[in-house]
């Protein structure tokens, strides 16, 4: 089966706006995704007929997020290191 990833970007009232690997974004209602949904959370989802998101099948997936927050630590990280510091000079 094929999935696909989903951030939740926010969370707006009754709806959350999801943003795919892709870029692509989705407003869903809160009540048809799973429960404990905060901005951050991944979600995935498999592809259902017409090679769509079936949204029914959405988990959150704790150590996807986990890698992503990782991957994303380390790039700050990075930055960091090659920063030189100092004011901006134009």
């Amino acid at each position: 089966m094929k999935y696909a990833f989903y951030a939740v970007d926010r969370l707006e009232g009754n709806s959350a706006v999801l943003v795919g690997d892709s870029g692509d974004t989705s407003e869903m209602p809160r009540v048809e995704l799973p429960n404990g949904l905060r901005e951050g959370t991944v979600l995935r989802v498999a592809f259902g007929a017409q090679n769509l998101p079936d949204w029914s099948s959405a988990v959150i997936d704790r150590q996807e997020e986990e890698r992503r927050l990782r991957e994303a630590k380390q790039m700050l990280d990075e930055m960091k290191r090659s920063d030189p510091g100092g004011d901006i000079k134009v």
